[in-house]
């Protein structure tokens, strides 16, 4: 019996036009901009084009005589450089030099005016913050004297808790030094009677009172007064109640006064969100979740927009920093259908993938006349979902890596105005697990390294498929090609080694998964060459020796 020495084909047209299919899937998922947990700057531009910018709504505060707001809206258009920032400047200044009186309250109240005769210069040239104004006992007293005729249950019961003597850590509103306390519950008690609480606030608001003056006792009310002194000692009154006919709970409120307070800088940056998007609940919400970094998408999304402001609220979720074309199109299709675009840009991906292993297949293994174990299409497909998952992973930086800790979530609760209790324990803040960028690199290497040593033992055992000797011989040959055929466990200890090396080293981040998943990596990969082809090709073999021995043998 003799052997015919193989003759190769050269890779056919199919061969690159299977290659060139998969550079263009993938190139066309990549261009998607759409990611699972988190938002790209190309679709917050396609959602902010067309919409209000920051300078624009501040022009339209200046225009309804709200001074205060816009002023704060205008630090924010100048540190996300909107170049209509001078002309809202130049409105304020007008405004301001108009009505240079109302600058103090941040702009015209027809109901605080009769209180406070706003008309009239008290000697404040700036914004100043409104407890300023409420701490003196003359205006306290007006306050109570307009306040006492009020037919509003919730502002009665917020004027009743003034008598409560048990509280936590203010001093009581009639005791000596209990001017603080009696300012804020007027402030409080204005507020919800000139209607510049929003209505799921003013219910909760009123609940308090209730149930502080039941248990005689301000109880959890005091945490609201103590968190409207913050925002009062910061904002003037305009900026105030503007803020929190945005703010739909007690517990937002809170939140606001956390920000002030360990973010002063960021503060209009902050309120202008809140009013932009017209919800300072999520805006409050994203920014104790993501802290300093959440504070820069957030003004990356001020940059392009109130449509752009709102769509990443909405999805609270962090801004992708990975690189991306930035395609019109393809930005609209994933704004107007996100779920449907996600699927096509993963499907992309797997598609992609398994065309450019199918060209693969072709190049690396030509066909010829000896018929010898190939690549496997059901192969090629699960080779194609590894593909894919890497890709993925390097466009979603979030899915496997958590967003940072957040530097706002501890709150600090400070004993200000105290008379005897302790305040409680700030909770030790929970961190998130991550996996560092360079773990995600790790596993990569570790993952394209031993699909390479995959293909490379394929080869071989294609190479001693086409070898123009009796199949005893190419059983030889298998044999003396085991260490090869085992390579992949040999490269999975020496990634993991040197993984762990680098760890200690300190040149990397040490995590055990990046330095385990090598040996895995390895395991998988010398398991398939084995079992998946070097096993059956042998069975083979040694089937046809027994069937050539048998012939000569008769």
């Amino acid at each position: 019996m003799s052997d015919v020495a193989p003759v190769r084909k050269a890779p056919s047209w199919a061969v690159f036009a299977w290659l060139a299919a998969g550079v263009a899937f993938v190139a066309a998922a990549w261009s998607l901009p759409v990611n699972l947990k988190s938002v790209s700057p190309a679709l917050l531009r396609a959602a902010g084009e067309g919409t209000s910018s920051v300078a624009a709504f501040g022009r339209d505060l200046v225009d309804f005589e709200k001074l205060g707001p816009a002023a704060l809206v205008l630090a924010t258009a100048r540190v996300v450089g909107d170049p209509r920032a001078p002309a809202l400047a130049e409105s304020i200044d007008k405004f301001a030099a108009h009505q240079p009186e109302l600058v103090a309250w941040g702009g015209w109240d027809p109901f605080l005016d009769p209180l406070f005769n706003l008309r009239e210069s008290k000697g404040h040239a700036a914004s100043t913050p409104v407890l300023t104004f409420f701490i003196p006992e003359k205006a306290r007293g007006t306050l109570r004297a307009y306040l006492a005729n009020s037919r509003s249950l919730g502002v009665q019961a917020l004027l009743k808790t003034r008598d409560l003597t048990v509280t936590g850590r203010f001093v009581p509103a009639t005791r000596a030094g209990g001017q603080p306390l009696d300012a804020v519950i007027l402030l409080s008690a204005l507020l919800y009677q000139g209607e510049h609480l929003s209505p799921s606030l003013q219910r909760e608001l009123r609940n308090l009172a209730e149930a502080a003056e039941s248990q005689k006792a301000l109880g959890e009310l005091e945490g609201f007064d103590l968190d409207l002194l913050s925002l009062g000692q910061r904002l003037d009154w305009m900026q105030l109640g503007e803020l929190l006919r945005r703010t739909e709970s007690t517990k937002t409120v809170g939140e606001y006064a956390h920000l002030a307070r360990v973010a002063p800088d960021q503060l209009p940056l902050i309120y202008t969100a809140a009013l932009f998007s017209d919800s300072a609940d999520r805006v409050a919400s994203y920014l104790i979740q993501y802290g300093k970094a959440g504070v820069e998408d957030l003004g990356l999304a001020l940059k392009e927009g109130q449509g752009a402001v709102r769509l990443l609220l909405l999805r609270q979720v962090p801004v992708s920093r990975t690189p991306a074309p930035d395609i019109g199109a393809a930005a609209t299709f994933g704004l107007l259908h996100p779920k449907l675009a996600l699927v096509a840009k993963w499907l992309g991906f797997l598609l992609g993938a398994f065309c450019l292993l199918r060209g693969l297949d072709g190049t690396l293994f030509a066909s010829t006349r000896e018929t010898g174990p190939a690549l496997p299409h059901l192969q090629s497909g699960v080779l194609a979902v590894l593909m894919a998952g890497l890709l993925v992973l390097g466009t979603e930086p979030f899915l496997l890596k958590a967003a940072p800790a957040s530097e706002f979530k501890l709150r600090l609760v400070l004993p200000v105005l105290a008379s005897s209790a302790e305040p409680p324990s700030a909770p030790a803040a929970k961190t998130s697990p991550t996996m560092d960028t360079s773990t995600l690199l790790s596993i990569g290497l570790f993952a394209v390294l031993q699909v390479s040593m995959y293909l490379l033992c394929l080869v071989k055992i294609r190479e001693v498929a086409h070898t123009a000797v009796a199949p005893l011989v190419k059983l030889k040959l298998m044999e003396n090609e085991e260490n090869l055929f085992d390579g992949g466990l040999y490269v999975g200890i020496a990634g993991t080694a040197s993984a762990l090396v680098l760890q200690v080293l300190h040149i990397i981040p040490g995590d055990l998964l990046a330095a385990y998943s090598s040996n895995l990596f390895g395991i998988i990969c010398v398991a398939l060459v084995k079992i998946r082809h070097v096993r059956p090709y042998k069975r083979t073999l040694i089937l046809q020796s027994q069937a050539t021995s048998n012939v000569m043998t008769a």
